[in-house]
């Protein structure tokens, strides 16, 4: 039960997140700026992956030339190829919006989050971190989300089980990726961030999934990223730091 209690306190942190945006509509706009680019980006790779997904399904299925049935299955290779990379966006989409945005959210963390002490970095210094750290991230994401795309696709397990561990795990690396800036200015290393998160992991479970359920909707992971990373902000301070002094 008390695993239960704490994924819902979990989910609570993002709801925080969306509260605070809410009060402070300058920062909710502030932190608006980097999201739009980074969807901008994703649009138009995925109309341009949707245009081409046919012509892709052709070079990648050149054994097929001779087969009576090949339109058809050219189809179903471009449409797994399509929602491929639609799972992809969704599931990078926080890591590359950080990136494009670091001295935005840098500066929307620090702001839900007071570190006393703390001296803010220039964002030029904290960028080949960020993009090695999100890289990593990404990896480990890649690494599990991968087979279990193509587990989706056996019959019952793959529309049922399948996808609530998808969530589960993207849920949580999302969880990671938005806690970064907090944890960092308390001087975390990625493994120390990591095994955190871990000791908490209903509660990371909670805050990550009910992101990444929301940042399923199309332009809601827009709008609602800046309450994400106010979200993460609150849950480490109020949540996680304590654990850490």
């Amino acid at each position: 039960m008390r695993s239960v209690r704490d994924f819902f306190t979990g989910v609570g942190f993002f709801f925080q997140g969306l509260g605070w945006v809410a009060r402070n509509g300058r920062w909710w706009l502030f932190g608006l700026i980097p999201a739009l680019i980074a969807f901008a980006v994703y649009v138009a790779a995925l109309v341009y992956l949707g245009n081409n997904a046919i012509e892709l399904a052709n070079w990648m299925t050149p054994f097929a030339d001779t087969w009576g049935w090949r339109d058809a299955f050219r189809v179903m290779i471009a449409i797994v190829v399509f929602v491929g990379g639609l799972a992809l966006a969704v599931v990078t989409f926080t890591a590359i919006t950080l990136v494009i945005g670091e001295p935005f959210y840098e500066k929307l963390s620090a702001t839900v989050d007071v570190v006393p002490g703390y001296e803010e970095l220039p964002w030029w210094r904290t960028l080949p971190r960020s993009i090695k750290d999100s890289l990593v991230t990404l990896g480990w994401v890649l690494l599990i989300t991968i087979p279990l795309f193509f587990l989706g696709f056996i019959p019952v397990v793959g529309q049922t089980v399948i996808p609530v561990i998808g969530a589960a795990v993207s849920g949580f690396f999302l969880t990671v990726e938005l806690t970064t800036l907090s944890m960092e200015r308390r001087g975390m290393l990625r493994k120390q961030r990591f095994a955190l998160l871990r000791g908490n992991k209903p509660a990371a479970l909670g805050f990550g999934v009910a992101v990444f359920l929301l940042f399923l909707i199309p332009f809601i992971a827009v709008l609602a990223m800046p309450a994400a990373v106010a979200g993460a902000a609150l849950l480490v301070r109020d949540r996680l730091s304590p654990i850490t002094q």
